[in-house]
């Protein structure tokens, strides 16, 4: 699928300098979402895809593996959109943590190993990460039919007008707004980021009433400390309403890959001064139960052959209703390392499944277990 960004007016703009593409529309419609409950929320995945758009009672939802280099594809949600199930994020790393050229290893390893998705926002690195990825991929040269680029948008700029899901931001209300941008050729998919199921709910309904176009996923943290959204609240949705989930934070900001059983290393992500919050989460009373628990876990990966963060990762794959995990790396090993998770999901069975949760003991219930 050929896919590319476009959703605000701060987005609209090109990266060479030229004006923004300001919208003259003016139209007063029912305030169906409303931003202020949106502050910490933002919305995600504008895809624009040159191909049919498939119906949803025609679309075959079975995984398919690519013989070349193994990599797994799935639908996104009920669309007819295929995802590579480990996609790329850009978050932290591209034009801040690593340089340009590591960036373009790291998009190089994922395309080469069957990656077709990579992830951005407008907010990464104040614009800078969107900057890079598509120099990178304006470098490459690779097919834009063979690529699906997904970005966010909320904290745009440091304006009033810059900034939020108001009208003035996306043209109109969220709903409306995303049905004009697909229906203008800008995008085809459009999701949510953080959204509450009850949210995701209403903007369904609202598009379903005004004949305009639901979001096809949602794109939510999900690992082994983080259970309960991704395994109660969207597979209900998956169900009544076709939304996918799109996840990150496999390895929970670093805390699953290791490297903090120990105290936190200089080099590491949480000894930036902008991410103490991270710091004070692994000192913290539940931080160290949680290294406990990752060293109970050890023996499992070495038992399957794999290191603890492709065991991580493939626990998140083996959610049959995830579309695709996003991995965020900061060197090509740690990459290499993460996409090696594919070779480990085929090994992870209801009993190996069942021994992880007995020693997380977190596993959240829905009310039809509860019924059961």
């Amino acid at each position: 699928m050929q896919v590319s960004i476009a959703c605000t007016e701060h987005n609209l703009k090109s990266r060479n300098g030229e004006d923004r593409l300001i919208s003259k529309q003016n139209t007063t419609t029912p305030n169906v979402v409303n931003a202020a409950r949106a502050k910490f929320r933002t919305v995600a995945i504008i895809a624009r895809s040159l191909g049919t758009f498939t119906p949803q009672h025609h679309i075959s939802l079975k995984e398919s593996t690519a013989k070349q280099t193994g990599m797994k594809y799935r639908n996104l949600g009920k669309s007819g959109l295929r995802v590579s199930c480990l996609g790329l994020g850009t978050w932290v790393t591209f034009g801040g943590q690593i340089s340009d050229e590591v960036a373009e290893q790291l998009m190089t390893i994922a395309y080469e190993s069957g990656v077709n998705l990579f992830d951005t926002a407008e907010v990464y690195a104040a614009g800078k990460a969107e900057v890079i990825l598509g120099n990178i991929l304006k470098k490459k040269g690779w097919r834009r039919s063979s690529l699906v680029i997904t970005t966010k948008l909320y904290w745009g700029g440091k304006a009033e007008t810059e900034r939020g899901l108001s009208r003035k931001h996306i043209i109109e209300e969220i709903v409306r707004a995303m049905t004009h941008v697909i229906n203008q050729g800008m995008a085809m998919y459009w999701g949510t980021s953080r959204w509450s199921a009850m949210e995701i709910m209403e903007a369904y309904s609202v598009a379903r009433q005004f004949n305009m176009i639901p979001p096809v996923c949602e794109q939510a943290e999900y690992h082994l400390f983080q259970r309960e959204k991704v395994e109660v609240q969207l597979p209900e949705l998956y169900h009544k309403i076709g939304v996918g989930a799109m996840t990150w934070s496999p390895l929970a900001c670093g805390i699953i890959s290791g490297k903090y059983g120990s105290g936190v290393p200089e080099s590491s992500r949480a000894a930036l001064k902008c991410y103490q919050w991270l710091k004070e989460k692994i000192v913290s009373e539940e931080g160290r139960k949680q290294q406990v628990k990752l060293k109970d876990l050890s023996p499992i990966a070495v038992r399957l052959g794999c290191t603890l963060p492709q065991l991580a990762v493939a626990w998140c794959l083996r959610n049959e209703g995830v579309s695709s995990v996003l991995l965020g790396s900061s060197n090509p090993e740690q990459l290499i390392e993460n996409l090696g998770a594919i070779q480990v999901l085929p090994k992870m069975t209801s009993h190996i499944v069942n021994e992880i949760d007995n020693i997380l003991g977190n596993k959240p219930y829905s009310k039809k277990d509860y019924r059961s």
